[in-house]
């Protein structure tokens, strides 16, 4: 079976730990104001990576504090992927230098396709990721606030053919809600573009973690799931569904 890796999530604003309700920055939860110690949770729990987002950042907001809890979360010693307002070569230059092994480039990728040819020139594919967030089938950008015309796969076959290998896809409308992870398009765009697809938005129980394993994507981004107490991180990571990361 194809590596899969399970990211813990920690979304930042201002500084502090918060999830949002499909991506609307109006319905915010407040989740703790140290993500050093949340990341430090994370590894004791077994994780080896993380996922973190800059949520300031992707909304246009100042993000320097994201950056500092960003420097802090490094620290742990985790592996970290990193997105979130990444829109210039200089945004995508910092996290990387900073320790970043791996970033996620959404409204960019989308809309300064160059930045995506300068990313993979200069670090490689393994360290440059798309960041696809879909509502009712079309691409979304600016913090998944704006809509494009392209759909999922239009999206999806460009950044193939830039030469990604990697691929966050979230269906906007289930991410943050616990309602079941969006499988059938995760899975279309894994077979359609050759991607190694990391489903994100949804997930409420360890079932829904082997169910995104085992139709082959390449991992799973959970959240609010582990901050509200619907999952333990522990139990994921010891179930049968956790392999080679």
């Amino acid at each position: 079976m194809p590596e899969f890796t399970i990211f813990p999530a920690i979304d930042l604003r201002n500084g502090k730990i918060v999830r949002l309700a499909q991506g609307d920055p109006n319905r915010q939860t407040t989740y703790g104001g140290d993500p050093r110690a949340q990341a430090e949770q994370f590894k004791a729990e077994g994780a080896e990576w993380v996922h973190v987002i800059n949520l300031s950042g992707a909304f246009g907001e100042q993000a320097s504090a994201n950056l500092q809890a960003l420097e802090a979360v490094l620290s742990v010693g985790l592996k970290v992927e990193f997105g979130g307002g990444l829109r210039d070569e200089e945004s995508v230059k910092i996290p990387l230098e900073m320790g970043v092994e791996r970033v996620f480039l959404g409204t960019a990728a989308i809309q300064t396709p160059a930045l995506v040819d300068w990313a993979i020139a200069r670090y490689g594919p393994a360290r440059i990721a798309a960041d696809i967030g879909v509502r009712d089938g079309l691409v979304m950008v600016r913090g998944w606030q704006e809509s494009t015309p392209l759909t999922m796969l239009e999206a999806g076959k460009r950044f193939k053919a830039q030469g990604l290998e990697w691929c966050v896809f979230t269906d906007v409308r289930r991410d943050g809600v616990s309602s079941g992870v969006s499988m059938e398009p995760a899975v279309e765009l894994k077979i359609a573009t050759g991607l190694k697809v990391v489903a994100s938005g949804g997930v409420s129980s360890v079932e829904d973690v082997i169910r995104v394993r085992e139709v082959g994507l390449a991992g799973v981004i959970i959240g609010r799931a582990l901050y509200e107490g619907k999952l333990r991180l522990r139990d994921v990571l010891d179930s049968p569904v956790h392999g080679a990361s």
